[in-house]
């Protein structure tokens, strides 16, 4: 370019970030504004005294997709990051029993031997007619969707009967297993996008199968090294990256967007700007009320949202014997699931996860000490649950779980420091719309052509990227996200994105 192009971030969360480190290498200026005061956004770090904690996201999973972000950049993540692979990857514990997860098949096959009747039967089935279902949606997934002609596209209309569109997860998963349990087993992780494996479209039991074949990896130090080392990337590759600077609203004039207003009324002017923020926070909050139609405020309030989540991040001055990730289920798990995302209240049974990161790495917590960090998924704030109320009452049910299921003895006698967030954190500090940590639902009207596109449909010069636009949640999904914005705005300006400058 003869002169460059002036593309304005709003936000350094994960698509941020990615979107922003393929634009400054293919010669745009690039300028990022986060309101924390350290990249990342819900990637960021949590530092209380010497323990550190991730903020959201505790693993990766497609590691390869972060990987080509990198190349892309003419860079390798290697080089920035180390990697740690986790096999097994998580541990599951029901009320009668304990399932370790392999990534390793022959391991997985003799697990699911010993802990369930059926065995490993269906385990191959599964992995084979999943692996081909992947293979058929993931080029679906990395396509743009701005325009209905998407849908012409030879690799979604081969794709379109491997959609199972009357099926769920759940209900899918009964090809391969019987038994409820072993069917959790591989459909827990819609809770990854916050959604109930009976609601959740069956296209996503890719998530579980992806598990299988690629394996999961922490990072050392957390995943808030990506952030760290997609920052690092940008600048130098001549990128701006401003924390503590949060934007107000957006410079729109006939519908097309000039730039932006920080909160000091300094005005930044662009060529595009690309929103990182929460979708649905963004337009109710950048965008005067009266300036959009699709998603009016009105409207925004009407779609569906994911779940919310309650997290406690405990500093400890003992090391527990814990895996790196456990998944415990409510004893009545449907109950819990039901609670959730219909009924809306908390459930005194309830499923909750934990990470104790300082079994693989040292690097997160002082020698003889450990960072835990706990999720309980929650309904998001359409629940009307007044949270400041609540918090202390839910904290104590935590501990006690932890204590009860776990067997982690005298745990309150070792907390040295904890930081707890709230579905009402979510929504007033962090910026979350309705504490919905997930962002909008991913059922089929949500999808695709029908989510936010990644040109943004009511708005020129404007994109997005991250869980609220298409292709949808989860750190390699929002990756791709940034990827298509990227590809977009290249294209518009006349770049050819393959060739990097």
């Amino acid at each position: 370019m003869s002169e460059k192009k002036h593309i304005v971030i709003i936000g350094a969360g994960p698509g941020g970030l990615c979107a922003g480190m393929l634009l400054s290498r293919r010669g745009f200026a690039v300028t990022i504004f986060d309101k924390n005061t350290e990249v990342g956004g819900r990637n960021r770090p949590i530092r209380l005294g010497d323990f550190v904690f991730d903020t959201g996201p505790t693993f990766l999973l497609m590691k390869h997709v972060l990987d080509e972000m990198f190349e892309l950049c003419g860079r390798r993540s290697a080089d920035y990051m180390d990697f740690i692979k986790l096999d097994p990857m998580y541990r599951l514990l029901f009320s009668d029993r304990a399932v370790n997860v392999f990534s390793d098949r022959d391991k997985m096959r003799a697990e699911l031997k010993q802990s369930f009747p059926e065995g490993s039967e269906g385990y191959d089935v599964y992995l084979k007619q999943e692996g081909e279902r992947f293979k058929k949606l993931y080029p679906c997934i990395k396509r743009d969707y701005s325009s209905l002609k998407a849908f012409f596209s030879l690799d979604l209309l081969k794709a379109l009967p491997s959609l199972a569109l009357n099926h769920s997860v759940f209900s899918n998963l009964g090809k391969y297993f019987k038994e409820e349990k072993m069917r959790l087993v591989f459909s827990f992780q819609s809770k990854y996008l916050g959604m109930s494996p009976w609601d959740c479209p069956a296209l996503f039991t890719m998530l579980s199968y992806l598990e299988h074949e690629y394996g999961i990896y922490h990072v050392k130090g957390g995943l808030n090294k990506i952030a760290a080392a997609m920052a690092k990337v940008i600048t130098e590759q001549g990128g701006v990256i401003h924390t503590d600077t949060a934007v107000a609203s957006l410079i729109i004039k006939d519908k097309v967007v000039k730039g932006v207003r920080l909160h000091n009324g300094t005005e930044i002017l662009a060529d595009d700007v690309v929103i990182n923020a929460d979708f649905a926070h963004a337009m109710t909050t950048l965008v005067k009320p009266d300036q959009l139609k699709h998603y009016s405020p009105e409207k925004l309030k009407k779609l569906d949202y994911s779940c919310s989540t309650f997290m406690l991040y405990l500093g400890l001055d003992i090391c527990y014997e814990l895996p790196h990730h456990t998944i415990v289920f409510a004893e009545d798990y449907t109950t819990n699931i039901d609670n959730i995302f219909h009924s809306k209240i908390l459930s005194r049974d309830f499923s909750f996860y934990v990470q104790n990161a300082g079994v693989s790495d040292a690097t997160l917590a002082p020698e003889g000490k450990s960072a835990l960090y706990v999720l309980m998924p929650t309904p998001n704030n359409d629940s009307g649950i007044d949270w400041d109320s609540q918090c202390a009452a839910l904290r104590e049910q935590v501990l006690d779980a932890l204590e009860a299921r776990l067997g982690l003895t005298a745990l309150r006698e070792h907390i040295e420091c904890e930081k707890i967030i709230t579905p009402q954190d979510w929504e007033l500090e962090e910026y979350v719309f309705k504490g919905a940590t997930f962002s909008l639902s991913h059922k089929f009207s949500q999808l695709l052509y029908w989510r936010p596109h990644n040109q943004f449909q009511e708005l020129d010069q404007c994109y997005l990227v991250g869980g609220g636009t298409h292709p949808g949640s989860g750190l390699p999904t929002i990756y791709e996200s940034a990827h298509i914005s990227a590809k977009l705005i290249c294209q518009k300006h006349g770049i050819n994105f393959g060739l990097a400058s």
